[in-house]
């Protein structure tokens, strides 16, 4: 099973970027395929978007498609968020989290802040 860190969350204002990265442990990373979560103050945690275990895949939620862009690097078992165009509605605590090519997601990071400022 493996465990899973964030980094490169922080402030930045509407408009500019970031990207966020999730480094896995142990060598099944392959294994799995990855996904970012969100939850904003008050709301639930919602989907943001996913890779498949090959990056072969990628699935976004409407509200981030063409902004945010996921990415994996399988020989450094690290999986990249780059979010471009941010809004002040992407404030939020982000999640990295795995699951197995056919289960559900049942791994997760800590997460980690992003903030939007208008």
């Amino acid at each position: 099973q493996v465990q899973l860190v964030e980094s490169g969350g922080g402030l930045v204002q509407a408009g500019g970027s970031l990207r966020l990265s999730c480094a896995a442990s142990g060598r099944t990373f392959i294994n799995y395929a990855m996904g970012w979560f969100r939850q904003a103050p008050g709301k639930e945690r919602e989907f943001v978007t996913e890779i498949s275990w090959s990056g072969g895949s990628t699935y976004y939620a409407d509200s981030v498609k063409g902004r945010f862009t996921i990415s994996r690097e399988n020989a450094k078992n690290t999986v990249y968020l780059q979010m471009n165009s941010l809004k002040p509605e992407d404030t939020a605590v982000y999640y990295c989290a795995a699951r197995l090519r056919t289960g559900s997601y049942n791994i997760w990071g800590q997460g980690t802040q992003v903030t939007v400022s208008s």
